[in-house]
């Protein structure tokens, strides 16, 4: 919450602002006997979870959401009573919850071109006003499960956002449908417990759909923090522009062909972000950039770094260590003093700010001295979306959209 109002105060807006309505959408329960269908409950939350944060509504992380069911002892497919769902709700700070159940009855015929029928039935909470709303239905064919849950996402998003100019037709047609075998790849890839597991089952569902992009963007972060970079660039780059992970997936594609030293890429990958989302991490690397490039824009890039954030050692250190290189050395020396206010073990600062004293800047034959820019490897999203939320995608002065 720190870093949220932070970024308002940085953006020009006071923390009164922050009064965004958030969403917790919860794993569906099976109602079925067939308990290896249990996956389809968290296709149906993270479909739900995909397709109403492309709409620009605030949702609880599913890493959040899974944590926050850990530390209570919730069982994943346990079915949640209310009181359950309102303390789930209050763990995660939601305002309103969106659960359900689902049913499988297969068919009765061997020979029928469909494995049976699924229907599915989801519910919104207003925690805040301890309020139902009324329930939403779907049902059809399990080989449609991936329509099924674009029809249901569609529904709620009417249900929560009445006011919404979206059409049916028009929201369908931008979420393709998605096979049934790749869609259960992908659920399984996410619930699983070890990195080669997950590789190999988000690998077979882009195999199998190769236009499905939330499968590219988890491979993709897993060979970079694998350190394999020619494999995740190979990845990233078939993340989708409307999936909800793009910012991100241009993020990790950023420090990906810095650390490949494709600079111009990299620096066009970060200034992308930052033209729609000034974090002060996507500043921070787009300014490392710069300057491992020589561009004369460095240090006023870095400087918007540090005023998102003062109180990051990095970002003053990146700021004070371009003053340096540029020969500044009175502002390169104020901010490594700043620097080791915050982090007075910082003996890369202290060793830098001696040089700066002793008026020695940069000389060739150093390489202890080169290349010595720090990074920001995660992207703080959540905050932008806080943002973007309460004030709409269009004017600082709209009104708070619910529910967000």
């Amino acid at each position: 919450m720190q870093r949220i109002v932070g970024l308002f105060v940085f953006l020009g807006f006071t923390p009164s602002f922050l009064l965004a309505e958030t969403l917790l959408i919860l794993p569906f329960f099976n109602l079925s006997n067939s308990k290896n269908i249990d996956w389809i409950g968290d296709s149906l939350s993270e479909t739900i979870q995909e397709s109403l944060t492309r709409e620009g509504l605030l949702l609880v992380p599913r890493s959040h959401r899974d944590r926050a069911l850990d530390e209570l002892g919730i069982r994943r497919h346990a079915r949640l009573t209310r009181a359950t769902i309102l303390e789930v709700a209050v763990n995660t700070d939601a305002v309103f919850t969106v659960s359900g159940s689902f049913d499988f009855t297969p068919s009765p015929e061997p020979a029928s071109s469909s494995l049976g029928q699924i229907r599915v039935q989801a519910e919104v909470l207003d925690a805040r006003r301890l309020h139902r709303m009324p329930p939403v239905e779907e049902s059809g064919p399990i080989e449609d499960l991936s329509r099924l849950q674009t029809r249901l996402s569609w529904r709620l998003l009417a249900l929560l956002e009445p006011q919404t100019t979206r059409e049916e037709q028009r929201f369908l047609d931008d979420h393709p449908p998605i096979r049934l075998d790749a869609l259960e790849n992908y659920v399984r890839g996410l619930l699983s417990s070890t990195l080669d597991q997950k590789l190999a089952l988000f690998a077979n569902a882009a195999r199998l759909e190769p236009a499905y992009s939330q499968p590219c963007f988890q491979l993709g972060r897993i060979h970079f923090e694998r350190k394999d970079y020619r494999a995740a660039l190979e990845w990233l780059k078939r993340v989708l522009p409307a999936d909800s992970h793009h910012r991100e997936s241009l993020f990790l594609l950023g420090l990906t062909r810095y650390h490949l030293a494709e600079y111009p890429a990299a620096r066009d990958a970060f200034a992308q972000i930052a033209a729609d989302a000034p974090l002060g991490s996507v500043l921070n690397n787009l300014g490392v950039v710069q300057l491992r490039m020589g561009d004369p824009q460095a240090p006023a890039t870095l400087l918007r770094a540090v005023e998102s954030d003062e109180a990051d050692p990095d970002f003053l250190f990146n700021l004070a260590y371009a003053h340096w290189r540029r020969g500044e050395l009175p502002a390169a020396a104020a901010r490594f003093r700043a620097v080791l206010e915050r982090t007075p073990e910082d003996e890369t600062a202290a060793l830098l700010l001696a040089r700066c004293d002793q008026a020695s800047g940069p000389r060739p034959g150093e390489p202890r001295f080169e290349n010595l820019e720090r990074l920001r490897n995660t992207l703080d999203d959540i905050a932008w979306r806080h943002l973007k939320a309460i004030l709409g995608p269009d004017s600082p002065s709209a009104g708070p959209p619910k529910p967000r």
